[in-house]
């Protein structure tokens, strides 16, 4: 378990992080890339000949669908001109995660689950939609529910 400590006192002129470990892991990784800015990359989408520059909190979920990449926002969805892969690592720190091959899910817009007669969970999002999340991806991402969204791996297969 990672311990954070702040502390917040007038002596301090700028400020300044430490981590102490005893090994390197993608977790760091990720925490450094965020601190960084490195993973801040846009997300635009195209709705009816317009750029739309997308909020990565107001997606539901990323599905690609007949070789084309869609963002799920409620009843809207707009095509993303960028591949699956690339687009689960900008959203990685915004507690998305892999559903299934061809679906990345936001974990914060979850609203319920359901289980499918075949295995799979049905999930249900705040703003109506749903998708389904494959047998393959249910533990990981039941783990970082569990977990209060903290995981220890990136959710990458």
């Amino acid at each position: 378990m990672m311990k954070v400590k702040i502390d917040i006192n007038d002596k301090h002129t700028e400020p300044s992080i430490t981590i102490q470990t005893n090994e390197w892991t993608d977790e760091l990784e990720e925490i450094i890339a965020i601190i960084k800015g490195k993973n801040r990359k846009r997300l635009f989408g195209i709705e009816a000949d317009q750029t739309i520059l997308i909020d990565p909190n107001d997606i539901d979920f990323i599905y690609a669908e007949k070789r084309k990449v869609f963002a799920c926002m409620g009843q809207r969805n707009l095509e993303i001109k960028m591949k699956l892969y690339e687009i689960e690592n900008i959203l990685a720190p915004y507690n998305f995660m892999r559903f299934s091959k061809s679906v990345i899910g936001n974990l914060n817009h979850i609203a319920r689950f359901e289980l499918s007669f075949n295995g799979n969970l049905c999930v249900y999002f705040h703003s109506g939609t749903k998708e389904y999340i494959t047998r393959k991806y249910v533990g990981p991402i039941k783990n970082r529910l569990d977990m209060g969204g903290q995981s220890n791996d990136n959710g990458s297969n």
